[in-house]
């Protein structure tokens, strides 16, 4: 049984994480700005109110983890889509500086379909209208946190979800690395909580930068 820290654990993926860890037995450090208001009551979940941008929180969040799960999202909206954000690569810039300077090896980061290499990949459709018309600023972002995980010297692994619904968890998932499988797909966020799960266990994709989809 190990510790786990998930950052960004209470809505979405991070908070399905959160239940697929605990059902697997781990102990879960759930933190986000009101972790507190997470309705889950486990004797092994410590839930820990905290800002993913401030070094003191996440430094206290750290102590005595064994991997982190970093699943952070921003809310959708004009002002997001028009300026976009700087959420993804300052919380990330934070949280590997802490890792590093706590010895913590193990990082699983949650970015998603078109951030990287995978920009580009999956059709006219997404590639042409809606990535450049609703996340193309938000992406820029996301392709400065890939870069800063990759460098980082950690033992890391960038999920790419795809399309993301809220279905339940079928346990069907793929996680695809070679681009010439990528396609354009929708995914449970329980099933991509099914595979954060399954890489903390396994460690299958380090170092790998998988898309995940049904």
């Amino acid at each position: 049984m190990s510790r786990i820290l998930v950052v960004g654990a209470s809505h979405g993926i991070g908070l399905e994480t959160v239940k697929t860890l605990l059902a697997d037995g781990h102990q879960v450090r759930a933190m986000s700005r009101q972790a507190s208001k997470i309705a889950i009551d486990h004797p092994n979940l410590e839930k820990i109110d905290g800002d993913a941008t401030a070094p003191t929180d996440i430094t206290h969040a750290l102590d005595g983890v064994d991997a982190v799960v970093q699943t952070l999202g921003v809310a959708m909206g004009l002002d997001v889509m028009l300026r976009g954000t700087t959420l993804f690569s300052r919380a990330t810039r934070i949280l590997v500086d802490a890792m590093r300077a706590a010895d913590i090896k193990r990082l699983i980061v949650v970015t998603g379909l078109g951030a990287g290499d995978s920009r580009g990949q999956f059709g006219l459709v997404y590639d042409g209208l809606m990535f450049p018309v609703f996340l193309k600023r938000i992406y820029d972002d996301k392709d400065i946190q890939e870069q800063i995980v990759k460098s980082s010297g950690l033992e890391w692994t960038i999920a790419r979800p795809g399309v993301l619904v809220g279905e339940p968890v079928t346990g069907r998932y793929r996680a695809l690395v070679d681009p010439r499988e990528w396609q354009f797909k929708t995914v449970a966020r329980a099933d991509v909580a099914r595979f954060l799960a399954d890489e903390v266990r396994d460690g299958a994709f380090i170092g790998q930068t998988p898309l995940v989809i049904q």
